[in-house]
C-alpha cells in the first residue's frame, strides 16, 4: 500500500521538522509527490521513527497462559513498537541456535512488530556453562543474558562477555546480588519495616554494577574482541552514579531504565497491591529523581519496558506470593509522553531517542531517522489524551498499574517496512 501521511509534525532523535508530507512508497519514506492508495490526516500529529524494545518477556515456550509472541507482538505493535527483543528466560530457556530460528520464524510469520531474539548466556541460565555465542549469533540472536536470574559466577561472566564480544553481542545483566536481595519483595528501608515486608535494599543492585564493572574491565583486557555491558532496569541513584563514572572512564556500557521505575516509588505498596510487585522493586523518590538525571545526561541509553505479564490469578496472589511483574508495551510511550515531556519538561526529541537511536545503539544498528529513502517503520503520535483501560490491552495481561490514568502521545499508525500493523486512525 502506498500511504501518504499528510501535514505531519516530523519528529526524531535529531528534533522537530515540519509540518510536511511524507510519503510512503515500497516500504520507503518519501518526499516527493506521488500516486497513493490511501491519505491519513498528520495534523496535530507526530510521526516518529518506530520504537524498539529491548526487554521484554513473550513468555513463549512453554508461558503463553501469560502471553505468546501474537499477543505480545500485537501488543507491541499498539505500542508504537517495530522491534521487539524477547528474553530467553522460558520454558525451557532458549539457550540453542535452533530454539533461536524457531522463535524468529514463528515471529516473521505473524506480520506484526519485528522479534528479535536474545539468547541464554549460560546453559538452561544455571550460571555455569556459558553458551555457543558464535552459534547463536549465526542463528540470529542479538544479545546475550540470563534475564530473570542474576550471574553470581563472576568468572563465568567474565568468560561470557569475552565470547560474545567476539561475535559482536553484548551481554545484559539483571545486575542484583541475589545473597543480599534475599526474598524482599520491595525496597528495603522504613517503608518495608513499618509494613513488615522483606526489603530488597539498594545496595543489592549497586554491589553488582560495581562488579560487573570490575568484571568488564577484566574481559577488556582478556578479549580480542570488544566485550560489551548493557545494565538491565536501572533502579537506583547509586547506580545511575556508578554508572555515569564508568561511561566517563570510556568503560563499553550501556544501560536502560523501565516505564515503571520512572513513574512510581515504593509509597504504592503501601497499598499491598501486588500489581506493584516488580524485580528490582520500585525504590525511593530520590532514586526516580536520579533516573530523571540519568536520562538527560546520557547516563542512560534507553527505555525498555522489561514487560512482564502473569495470568490475573498470579496477580491477584498476596504480595508474598504474587509474581514479580508489570506488563507495560501498550502504554509506555504514552506514560513518559505525559509524565516526562508534558508534566516535567524532558525534551521531546531526547524522549524519542529513548525509544529509538538509544536501543539501536545498544545492539550496534544504525540510527532510524525521517530522511529520504530510510525504512518506512514508523509510528503516528497523537496528543490527545486518552484513559488507560486494561480491559483492551492486546497483551494477555490485561491489568495495569496506570489503570484509569490519562495520558497523552498515544501511537495511533505503526508501520513496519510500509505495512499498516496497527491502526486506530
Amino acid at each position: 500500500m502506498r500511504l501518504l501521511i499528510r501535514n505531519v509534525r516530523l519528529l526524531d532523535a535529531r528534533g522537530e521538522r515540519g509540518p510536511g508530507d511524507v510519503y510512503v512508497v515500497e516500504g520507503r519514506i518519501s518526499f516527493t509527490p506521488a500516486p497513493v492508495d490511501e491519505v491519513v490526516e498528520g495534523e496535530g500529529r507526530y510521526l516518529v521513527p518506530g520504537f524498539l524494545d529491548l526487554h521484554a518477556h513473550l513468555r513463549e515456550p512453554g508461558q503463553e497462559a501469560k502471553e505468546d509472541l501474537a499477543s505480545g507482538l500485537l501488543a507491541a505493535a499498539k505500542g508504537g513498537y517495530t522491534d521487539v527483543v524477547s528474553m530467553p528466560n522460558t520454558l525451557p530457556p532458549v539457550d540453542a541456535p535452533e530454539a533461536v530460528a524457531a522463535l524468529r520464524e514463528r515471529g516473521r510469520a505473524l506480520g506484526l512488530a519485528r522479534l528479535h531474539v536474545a539468547a541464554a548466556l549460560t546453559l538452561g541460565q544455571e550460571g555455569k556453562r556459558i553458551t555457543e555465542a558464535a552459534l547463536l549469533k549465526a542463528a540470529g540472536a542479538v544479545l546475550l543474558t540470563d534475564d530473570g536470574r542474576t550471574n553470581e559466577d563472576a568468572g563465568v561472566l567474565a568468560l561470557g562477555l569475552v565470547q560474545a564480544g567476539a561475535w559482536g553481542l553484548p551481554v545484559a545483566v539483571h545486575a542484583e546480588d541475589a545473597s543480599l536481595r534475599g526474598n524482599g519483595v520491595m525496597n528495603q528501608g522504613a517503608l518495608s519495616e513499618e509494613l513488615g515486608l522483606p526489603g530488597n535494599p539498594p545496595e543489592a543492585e549497586s554491589a553488582r554494577i560495581a562488579r560487573d564493572l570490575e568484571v568488564l574491565r577484566y574481559a577488556l583486557r582478556q578479549a580480542k574482541g570488544r566485550p560489551r555491558l548493557h545494565v538491565q532496569h536501572l533502579s537506583t541513584r547509586r547506580g545511575v552514579e556508578l554508572l555515569r563514572e564508568a561511561k566517563r572512564a570510556g568503560l563499553p556500557v550501556t544501560a536502560e531504565a523501565t516505564p515503571h521505575h520512572l513513574t512510581l516509588t515504593e509509597e504504592r505498596l503501601r497499598s499491598l497491591d501486588p500489581l506493584y510487585k516488580v524485580a528490582p522493586p520500585l525504590r525511593t523518590e530520590e532514586d526516580r529523581e536520579a533516573l530523571l538525571e540519568g536520562l538527560l545526561d546520557g547516563t542512560v541509553d534507553a527505555v525498555a519496558t522489561d514487560h512482564a505479564p502473569h495470568t490475573q490469578a498470579e496477580k491477584e496472589m498476596d504480595l508474598l506470593r504474587a509474581p514479580f511483574g508489570i506488563p507495560s508495551l501498550e502504554v509506555a510511550f504514552p506514560l513518559l509522553y505525559t509524565e516526562l515531556y508534558v508534566k516535567r519538561g524532558l525534551p521531546l526529541a531526547r524522549l524519542v531517542e529513548l525509544f529509538t537511536d538509544g536501543p539501536r545503539r545498544v545492539l550496534g544498528l544504525p540510527p532510524l531517522h525521517l530522511e529520504e529513502g530510510a525504512e518506512a517503520s514508523l509510528a503516528l503520535i497523537d496528543p490527545a489524551p486518552k484513559r488507560v483501560e486494561p480491559s483492551r490491552f492486546a497483551s494477555k495481561a490485561r491489568y495495569s498499574p496506570w489503570a484509569g490514568w490519562v495520558l497523552e502521545g498515544w501511537p495511533v499508525l505503526t508501520l513496519v517496512e510500509g505495512r499498516v500493523v496497527h491502526r486506530v486512525v
